[in-house]
């Protein structure tokens, strides 16, 4: 069973509106009072407060508080819930400290179960209505699969003025829509390999093809900047000064937030486009991994080449190497196709000669773009050339010692997948509710999910 998150346009009147506004301005401040009595536990009596801790004084709180009443509970524990996931990451080193939100960056709230809600739809269109807030909503959208919907989430985008409805459905496998597994071949196999100069470059055995980058951050880079300029000439608002902002700082402000937000609505319009083809044709996907985040940390200080690493990042991010890659396995995983992701230390796909497999260390400069093997004289382009290994590598055809899939951990589907741990997700907390005290958490659950206090 396949889970897919499906995002609808939600058009409320005024008097619904007023209504949504008013609910996320209550969930806003629940998650503040969370934090605060966190803070004050920890300050006062050096007590770390558990999830459950918290999950547990909501019939107290809103009984004091009765203007939060009307608002579903298990709303409420999922706000609940954000909170202690926030302080989750922070204790393992993921971000930083939790702060109180402004109404501002308070994005939305979240249905855990169906119960609090009901979607009107087949998957084109339709209604959505809210149990606590005595509301149906008109939505337009139209999801390629529809299934059964799980949980909800109402998200309101200030800059837009907008608010949309973010499903999580539950599809059934690929199998079972097709009758039978014997409809996919898996003899259809792309590798691809994802770059700076040309956005993707793939080889399916026969022909390599590439497109281009199409840089819109790049693009609207000029416009940002003129846009930003003039907004520094505006009166800012400055709290502490008790200053207020000009109504030409508010109008420059959001001018420069749509020219971010237009690039990167286009940029994700062209990643759905290109992966969607790419998965439409191909059964099985072959790509090297990629850590992302490490490739677009900035220059170590003292470093002399600051403006080439700025420069070499926003053209990764331009891109989007994470969000291709995972774009490209749900689609084919979707269809009931594999994703094959390679080990790439191990393989060295951009340094290995695709005919001789012998390797070359000084082709890992990013400014050797043609490669000429001086062992047998094959000559490629550096991507394409990293796409051929790949490709090699997986109908295991590749000459150089410890390149086939065996030697390599990946035994069919994926490679060298990781277990999932526990996140403690409110399934899990509810499960843990009925354990006994003396249950001793396992090193890969959250901290809080057996806190006692």
């Amino acid at each position: 069973m396949a889970v897919r998150r499906q995002t609808f346009r939600l058009y409320p009147n005024k008097q619904q509106e007023a209504k949504l506004l008013q609910a996320r301005r209550d969930h806003c401040y629940l998650y503040n009072a969370c934090i605060a009595h966190r803070k004050y536990e920890w300050r006062a009596n050096r007590k770390s407060v558990s999830y459950l801790e918290q999950q547990n004084c909501l019939p107290a709180y809103k009984k004091e508080w009765v203007e939060f009443a009307y608002l579903h509970s298990q709303a409420l524990q999922a706000t609940v819930k954000r909170v202690d996931l926030a302080y989750n990451a922070f204790f393992q080193g993921l971000r930083k400290q939790p702060k109180f939100k402004s109404i501002r960056k308070f994005s939305g709230w979240t249905y855990p179960a169906t119960s609090g809600w009901k979607a009107n739809t087949s998957g084109k269109h339709g209604s959505v209505n809210l149990n606590d807030l005595g509301v149906k909503i008109k939505m337009r959208g139209q999801a390629k699969r529809w299934g059964k919907p799980t949980t909800l989430t109402i998200v309101y985008k200030p800059g837009l003025k907008q608010w949309f409805a973010s499903f999580t459905v539950e599809l059934p496998d690929a199998v079972t829509l097709s009758g039978s597994q014997s409809e996919l071949a898996y003899n259809s196999i792309v590798a691809f390999d994802l770059g700076c100069e040309t956005a993707i470059t793939t080889y399916n055995g026969k022909n390599v093809e590439q497109i281009s980058n199409p840089r819109f951050t790049q693009k609207t880079e000029a416009k940002i900047k003129k846009a930003s300029k003039e907004l520094r000439r505006k009166q800012a608002p400055n709290r502490n000064n008790k200053v207020k902002a000009s109504r030409r700082w508010k109008k420059a402000n959001k001018r420069v937030a749509q020219l971010q937000r237009k690039a990167g609505t286009q940029r994700r319009d062209w990643q759905h486009k290109i992966t969607s083809e790419i998965a439409s044709c191909y059964d099985i996907g072959v790509t090297e991994q990629l850590n992302t985040k490490g490739m677009t940390k900035k220059a170590k200080k003292g470093s002399k080449r600051n403006k080439q690493k700025a420069g070499l990042n926003k053209s990764i991010l331009s891109v989007g190497f994470g969000t291709l890659n995972k774009m490209l396995t749900y689609k084919i995983e979707a269809k009931g196709g594999l994703m094959i992701m390679l080990p790439t230390k191990d393989i060295k796909p951009s340094q290995r000669c695709p005919k001789c497999g012998a390797i070359h260390s000084c082709w890992a400069e990013l400014s050797s773009r043609h490669h000429a093997c001086p062992d047998c004289g094959f000559e490629v382009p550096r991507d394409a050339g990293s796409a051929m290994v790949m490709y090699n590598v997986v109908i295991n055809q590749q000459p150089g010692l410890g390149t086939s899939l065996d030697s390599l951990g990946c035994l069919g589907s994926t490679s060298k997948t990781s277990k999932r741990k526990n996140t403690g997700s409110m399934k899990q907390l509810g499960q843990a509710r009925r354990q006994k005290s003396s249950h001793v958490a396992e090193p890969g659950e959250t901290p809080s999910a057996y806190a006692t206090g």
